[in-house]
């Protein structure tokens, strides 16, 4: 694999001897200083640039970086363009993804020198690494405090523990039905993201909302005390109905003691009413007439 100081090489050198590159600079995590630096970290570079429309229609300028052995671009079906809403605007700005034969990979993009000023395709992770006519605005060392966890209102809080438990009920419906992939899609996208955010607040709390928990949440290992982040480990089920459910007590379980720590940081109180709807819900289902469906949430 090339090394960090060879990629730059290569990434600097292309911009230099393009005439279509007025500048370029890096964000991301290789812009990050409190990231921990290793061999798996994107080079994420942006050229600004004279247009975008030559950069797009012949890819030959990205030769120098290495061989490709796997790439997406912004206006691709399913890709990170549809997901955040970027197929658009082509003309002012495009990027590509693209992975190399040495498992080096570049997230690039091209902007014009309006589109730079305009600053939507940076942060305050920001580093100047060319710039040829003057264009890079000078900005203070680049620092992670817009990915910090905010702190909630009351209103966000309760709003987070009523999801919490409401999208749960629709997780025990799904198991009862046997809808096996309806109910783990369900617990992942409502009540495990509502977990997750009260942890992100919870670690919030002990670190004065002076941290970042990460793209996905990836540093919480890192500011979770064992025991809490041990439990977290839990949540995550297989396709076992009795793990499953032994994920969901867990989930329950280290919701509630952070959310009582949370709730004790704003000054307000844990809404105990959420989680007894909850669990007179789930002994309304254990006591329906159809006996497979309670052997299917208790027995399994």
């Amino acid at each position: 694999m090339r090394t960090e100081e060879e990629m730059f090489h290569i990434i600097i050198h292309a911009a230099e001897t393009d005439d279509r590159v007025l500048a370029a600079y890096m964000k991301g995590s290789r812009a990050n200083p409190n990231v921990p630096r290793d061999i798996y970290q994107d080079f994420d570079i942006m050229y600004v640039v004279k247009e975008t429309e030559s950069f797009r229609e012949d890819l030959s300028w990205m030769e120098p970086f290495g061989k490709v052995i796997l790439k997406q671009e912004q206006d691709d079906d399913f890709g990170y363009g549809e997901r955040f809403g970027l197929r658009s605007n082509y003309d002012q700005t495009y990027s590509w993804l693209v992975m190399f034969e040495d498992g080096n990979r570049i997230d690039i993009g091209v902007e014009t020198e309006e589109a730079m000023r305009k600053g939507n395709n940076r942060n305050k992770l920001f580093v100047p690494l060319l710039d040829k006519t003057g264009c890079l605005p000078e900005l203070p060392a680049p620092t992670d405090e817009e990915f910090h966890v905010k702190k909630p209102g009351e209103r966000r809080f309760r709003g987070c523990c009523n999801e919490f438990y409401w999208s749960l009920c629709d997780v025990v419906k799904g198991i009862l039905r046997d809808e096996l992939p309806f109910a783990m899609s369900t617990y992942y996208s409502g009540p495990h993201q509502m977990l997750e955010i009260m942890l992100g607040w919870y670690v919030g709390g002990r670190t004065d909302y002076a941290v970042s928990c990460g793209k996905l949440n990836k540093y919480f290992r890192r500011y979770l005390p064992e025991k809490i982040y041990l439990l977290y480990l839990q949540t995550f089920p297989d396709s076992s109905y009795e793990h499953f459910r032994q994920a969901i007590k867990a989930a329950c379980r280290l919701f509630r003691e952070t959310a009582v720590s949370v709730a004790e940081d704003l000054g307000g109180t844990y809404p105990e009413e959420y989680e007894r709807g909850f669990q007179q819900y789930v002994e309304i289902m254990k006591f329906m007439k159809r006996d497979e469906v309670q052997d299917c949430w208790e027995n399994s």
